[in-house]
């Protein structure tokens, strides 16, 4: 039997018009879909409906949940519908699937069982952020999350920026939004006044901000970032 396709679905990283970040093939690719893996069943129907999604949720639609509460031994059954021939597609809670997203574990397990991956053109925050930033794009490094522990994190601002200088590399990380102001404030506190910092908050959002200035012009600019999303990048 021909195996399905695993297409990895991107979302949109704001509101607003789905049609400014979204392509018209991601939407023809989805619609004939009915089995998704996907990090919240209730924003995946939503996103799925606002593209124009027009299949019945309760009884065409099978939704596959992978987030933190997911069980490992329950994910390979995730896969049985691609043995069967179906297709499906992994939808990110924002912007592509398996970048700071847990759908690699999926994509890895497909790999390993020869199924066809077929990933689509969408936004991400994280590279926007890096276009906008005027840093370096040709060496850079996604972190993820600092340590919430002031000791550690502070130990790892200052690893962050020492390769910053000796290696010429970006370098990008996010916080949880609610935390965003308190990250911004030591980030200012602790670097070099000559480090230059980018803040991107809710890009592609009508209250849109890409802003690179260094830590000591930040230290007279003050930014409201707090519950915001937001994409943080040193360079030198």
């Amino acid at each position: 039997m021909i195996k399905g396709t695993l297409y990895l679905l991107p979302n949109t990283i704001s509101d607003g018009e789905w049609q400014a970040v979204i392509p018209q093939g991601v939407k023809d690719r989805a619609l004939p879909i009915r089995h998704f893996i996907v990090e919240n069943i209730r924003t995946a129907r939503r996103y799925l409906r606002k593209i124009g999604y027009t299949a019945n949720f309760d009884t065409e639609v099978i939704f596959f949940e992978l987030n933190k509460h997911t069980k490992q031994e329950d994910i390979p059954s995730f896969l049985e519908p691609l043995k069967q021939g179906e297709n499906m597609a992994i939808i990110s809670e924002s912007g592509l699937p398996c970048v700071a997203d847990p759908g690699n574990i999926v994509v890895e397990l497909a790999q390993s069982y020869d199924i066809n991956i077929k990933p689509l053109v969408g936004p991400s925050s994280i590279f926007l952020s890096l276009m906008a930033s005027g840093f370096n794009g040709q060496n850079f490094s996604f972190i993820g999350y600092l340590p919430i522990e002031n000791s550690l994190k502070l130990k790892s601002i200052k690893n962050i920026e020492s390769k910053i200088y000796k290696e010429n590399q970006t370098q990008i990380f996010i916080e949880a939004p609610y935390r965003n102001q308190k990250l911004l404030e030591f980030i200012i506190q602790n670097c070099q006044p000559s480090t230059k910092l980018c803040i991107a908050r809710e890009v592609s959002a009508d209250n849109e901000l890409i802003k690179t200035k260094t830590i000591a012009q930040w230290k007279k600019h003050k930014v409201d970032i707090q519950k915001q999303n937001t994409i943080f990048l040193l360079y030198k």
